[in-house]
């Protein structure tokens, strides 16, 4: 059993002085995404440096203090072969993209862009997620494997995905064409294993704003995801979300592959 967790830290340098060490070794994840983590290498906090049970690869943005994903991958697991970035200048100079290889899958840790409040950097997203979707769909007719898809998405996909659908409707994260865009990864063959295994759960959010008390009433979005391919759905046993874990304004989120 393998258990992975995907988590948009908002500043890895500020949640490793909080609660990250003690998380990372209190949930005995393999595999671990996350997003957000604002440094390059010779940033990484003295703490993350002495962690002795995971390989640790970082892909960074050219702008100090911007983006950035981190991949863990526990070292009682096999190692994986690694890239960093999806090899198009315009995404990887951002820092979005970590793209694992495992024996039996391929996992990919991503930071999809915001869209931003003016709706600006929309296109700069979709373009993002359509060279995500094409590399998955690439690696997986090439190598044969199936492909995990994790991080956060910026997106809410469906009404139950966030607290107030129709007042966010014109609002980047809950636009219809970023919506159709997981309509058409869903299409390819991808499956949103969450909400496949808790289809009618509500509140199930994984961002609260800082503002308004939003996270205590539960005012949030769902944005963090597994998507998985499909052949690999018999092997999830479980998916759920940390919400009580303090330090970011995104809880972790889990998923348990046999």
């Amino acid at each position: 059993m393998k258990r992975l967790a995907t988590w948009n830290v908002n500043g890895l340098r500020a949640i490793a002085k909080k609660n990250f060490i003690s998380w990372l070794k209190q949930n005995d994840c393999q595999i671990i995404a996350l997003q957000e983590t604002k440094l390059n290498e010779t940033q990484i906090p003295p703490e993350l440096l002495i962690l002795d049970n995971y390989h640790s690869w970082y892909a960074s943005a050219l702008t100090k203090g911007y983006s950035g994903v981190a991949l863990y991958s526990h070292k009682l697991i096999e190692k994986p072969t690694v890239e960093i970035g999806l090899g198009i200048s315009k995404f990887d100079e951002e820092g979005r993209t970590i793209i694992a290889h495992y024996h039996d899958f391929i996992f990919f840790a991503c930071y999809f862009p915001n869209g931003g409040r003016d709706l600006f950097r929309v296109p700069y997203k979709l373009e993002y997620s359509d060279a995500v979707l094409a590399k998955a769909l690439f690696l997986k007719e090439q190598t044969k494997k199936e492909i995990i898809i994790a991080g956060d998405f910026n997106t809410a996909h469906l009404p139950i995905d966030l607290k107030n659908p129709k007042s966010n409707e014109g609002n980047t994260g809950f636009l219809p064409i970023e919506r159709a865009w997981l309509d058409k990864l869903m299409q390819k063959g991808f499956v949103d294993i969450f909400r496949k295994q808790h289809p009618k759960e509500e509140g199930q959010y994984t961002w609260w704003s800082y503002r308004y008390g939003s996270r205590n009433k539960n005012i949030g979005w769902r944005l963090d995801y597994f998507f998985i391919s499909s052949k690999l759905e018999s092997k999830i046993r479980r998916t759920w979300h940390g919400q009580d874990v303090p330090g970011s304004d995104h809880c972790p989120s889990y998923l348990e592959l046999e």
